[in-house]
């Protein structure tokens, strides 16, 4: 992108000169480097208004502000009325004043997206997003010159940003699509226009501030009912999920099901876990089967393992291509290992936590050898399904786990649910924060133990990995 081409962006005048290049847009003003672009965004605790300068000083030659007053540098100022496609520019570091630095952002992504032509393929659900957006990612990369949004760039900001790292080499965009509260999802679609949307499934993540299962499924499915008609449109839907597979009747885009059930276009069957090897499991499409082998974790992993194949089907991919991609990836998102002196096996998954996650998790757990211990957090933003949530993995982690730990006030409900399944007391150990928890896993760790880390991110549960590694 040039500079001209976000004036005219957000002005819709052409300017003759401006042919001066944006090498990327940032947010944080130490990430600022020569020829980007800082966007001022003002946050809950650290206003980027205050940061201008500083920018500038890292090598940024323009910024984006709705502070007037901010910089010392010169600024051009486009809001309605004030804006002159005569004046030349001012001799780079200069300021863009607008009205509103977010909407702005988001003005000229939607801008930029629509000068290419490209697939865009869009995610959404409550577990699962981005490791289904990093497989199809990977597979479509073998076959297309792919953009996928970076780490969990997933909302008002993050995609955006995405966008705008579009170029005309580009075929595919791979796009993440969080879901806080109604309206967000239609939002991000607007921006991204995407032909494809994808979506995992429909659990209580966040009804805390959503409020139900139901009012998360209607936000979830804006990105169905965004989709343009078949043949352009496809929406690839999980079956297996009541919520998601009504979805169809939102859209006039092709349906396109995946799931475990012969009714789904695409499912498998014979589904084995090797562990930290991978999976492997028979796959059904039009009459074929097809054994595949993935280095995807845990048995739950199949699911986004049909998503990526069901998106590469659908986009015109061939078995041999999809198969070459699939074995040669190395996709596997934030779930990791390690040991200790002791001969203990660390399996870090404690990036976020939800109960389909963890049951997951303890899943992959059951399908290890050793004695197995799970260390498990609070699941938090679960709203009414709070007590639900926790008590399903209390009932889960007694009949997988030889030795259960559990930290913070939720976690209770998960050390009721495993005594009233039998789980043996003394075997069980509830701590108040990561701190105590961490003292005890030190002085217990043992060879042949494999410890499953897993919670919410704000219960800091990765802590416990790095003071346990420590010891190495």
């Amino acid at each position: 992108m040039e500079i001209r081409h976000l004036i005219e962006a957000l002005t819709g005048e052409q300017l003759r000169n401006g042919s001066l290049p944006v090498s990327e847009f940032v947010i944080d003003s130490r990430e600022a480097s020569a020829s980007s672009l800082f966007i001022a965004l003002p946050g809950e605790h650290v206003n980027g208004h205050q940061f201008v300068d500083a920018a500038f000083a890292k090598g940024a030659e323009f910024a984006l502000i709705d502070q007037p007053g901010c910089t010392s540098h010169p600024v051009v100022d486009l809001r309605k009325g004030s804006f002159n496609p005569t004046l030349a520019l001012p001799p780079a570091p200069f300021a863009l004043l607008v009205d509103n630095t977010l909407l702005a952002l988001q003005k000229s992504a939607g801008w930029w997206r629509d000068q290419f032509s490209l697939r865009v393929i869009g995610i959404t659900g409550s577990v699962g997003k981005s490791s289904t957006k990093e497989l199809i990612a990977s597979v479509l990369s073998r076959r297309f010159i792919t953009l996928k949004s970076a780490g969990n760039m997933n909302n008002e900001i993050g995609l955006p940003l995405s966008i705008l790292k579009l170029n005309e080499t580009h075929e595919v965009a791979v796009l993440e699509m969080g879901f806080y509260l109604p309206g967000e999802i239609k939002l991000l679609c607007d921006i991204a226009k995407p032909q494809v949307g994808v979506v995992t499934n429909i659990g209580t993540v966040h009804a805390e501030r959503a409020g139900s299962q139901e009012a998360i499924a209607r936000g979830k499915s804006e990105l169905i009912s965004a989709l343009p008609p078949a043949p352009e449109g496809i929406a690839v839907l999980n079956y297996d999920d009541p919520w998601v597979k009504d979805m169809a009747s939102l859209t006039k885009a092709r349906v396109f099901y995946y799931g475990l059930t012969p009714e789904s276009d695409l499912y498998a069957d014979e589904i084995v876990s090797l562990g930290l090897e991978g999976i492997h499991c028979q796959l059904h499409y039009k009459g074929e089967k097809l054994f595949v082998k993935a280095p995807l974790i845990g048995r739950h992993s199949v699911y986004t393992l049909l998503r990526a194949v069901s998106v590469a089907l659908c986009e015109g991919m061939s078995w041999e291509w999809i198969i070459f991609a699939l074995q040669s990836s190395k996709v596997q998102l934030r779930l990791t290992t390690s040991k200790t002196t002791s001969g203990a096996m660390l399996i870090d998954d404690s990036y976020n936590a939800s109960p389909p996650s963890t049951l997951a998790a303890l899943n992959l757990l059951d399908d290890l050898e050793g004695h197995k211990v799970a260390v498990l957090g609070d699941m938090l933003e679960l709203g009414q399904y709070e007590h639900q949530g926790h008590w399903m993995v209390g009932i889960r982690a007694a009949e997988v786990a030889d030795k259960i730990i559990l930290i913070g006030t939720r976690s209770k409900i998960t050390a009721e649910a495993a005594l009233a399944s039998g789980f043996d007391p003394s075997h069980l150990h509830w701590f108040e924060n990561v701190d105590e928890a961490t003292l005890h896993l030190s002085q217990t760790l043992k060879k042949g133990d494999v410890i499953l880390i897993k919670g919410s991110h704000s219960m800091q549960m990765e802590t416990i990995v790095s003071a346990l590694e420590e010891q190495d």
